[in-house]
């Protein structure tokens, strides 16, 4: 099987003269992006693995340090790039209420009662919470936020959600 790689954050630019990296991240993974021990760099269509060195917080960002990198000029050639993991790893470190997002994109969505409302066609962040964007049988999408008091029920394997359709949440 082809192993697949989830982008993590991006390298923003060199930190120091000993080809530290500052790193864009997604907020909320302060802790996931500190524990990385590799990450890879794609170059065309391969993956490079970058072992992480040491890895800290600094106002909303990451300072990673990479084994081998040790020059503003050997770093130079990464700024810009997007850093991955494996996606076998993010798996691996997802709690039982946690899912990917293009695990999400394409689930049916249904109401307690059974009935189909819609499907998903994407997954955004308003800073509070995911919201899943649902197309409705009527076609228009609606924003339903991915919170425990709505989403009753996520399986991957049946390709649907079930959500408590409050009123006026999806018509």
């Amino acid at each position: 099987m082809v192993e697949k790689y989830i982008s993590v954050g991006k390298i923003l630019n060199f930190h120091g003269i000993k080809g530290g990296a500052k790193v864009g991240f997604t907020k909320g993974q302060e802790d996931f992006v500190t524990s990385l021990e590799e990450v890879f760099v794609q170059d065309g269509t391969e993956y490079l693995p970058l072992s992480v060195e040491s890895s800290v917080l600094h106002k909303n960002f990451a300072l990673m340090k990479f084994k081998g990198i040790n020059s503003i000029d050997e770093l130079m050639e990464y700024k810009g790039k997007l850093i991955f993991v494996k996606e076998s790893y993010v798996r691996e470190t997802l709690d039982e209420d946690e899912f990917l997002i293009d695990e999400l994109v394409g689930l049916s969505v249904y109401d307690d009662e059974g009935k189909k409302l819609g499907f998903v066609v994407g997954v955004s962040n308003n800073g509070a919470s995911d919201l899943l964007s649902v197309k409705t049988n009527s076609g228009n999408i609606s924003l339903v936020p991915f919170v425990k008091a709505i989403i009753l029920g996520v399986s991957i394997k049946e390709k649907k959600i079930t959500i408590n359709n409050l009123k006026g949440l999806l018509e």
